[in-house]
């Protein structure tokens, strides 16, 4: 779990220096098997959005994380890079504010509520990415 910590820091630390706003880390220990954490911010353009997903995926690939990948690549405004034990989604601020992620996992969430979630992602991917 230690290398995960040090990896969000890194993220982290990333994200701040490359202007991203709100950046939130959220613990999933509990709320999800998909993964450890999940950290959350904005960017300020499309472009933006790019830069810093593909900052991300590069700080997961250059620290050892196999078959990470960047979902949402057609989208303008919403970026997910799974690092696998760490998510990161990057949003414009519109479309954070829509998903209201930070409120929904960071409540406990009973498994139906995951289940639900899951599926509509499902959904969502299919036919919107």
């Amino acid at each position: 779990m230690d290398k995960i910590s040090n990896l969000k820091k890194e993220i982290i630390n990333t994200l701040d220096s490359n202007k991203a706003l709100d950046i939130v880390s959220i613990d999933l220990e509990g709320k999800s098997s998909m993964a450890d954490f999940m950290i959350i911010a904005s960017g300020t353009s499309s472009r933006h959005i790019q830069s810093l997903s593909e900052q991300v995926f590069e700080k997961f690939k250059n620290n050892g994380v196999q078959n990470c990948k960047i979902e949402g690549k057609d989208s303008n405004d919403w970026k997910l890079v799974d690092g696998i034990d760490l998510i990161v989604h990057i949003f414009n601020p519109e479309k954070r504010k829509f998903y209201e992620l930070e409120k929904m996992w960071s409540e406990l969430m009973p498994k139906e509520k995951v289940i639900i979630w899951k599926i509509y992602l499902k959904i969502y991917y299919y036919f919107y990415l």
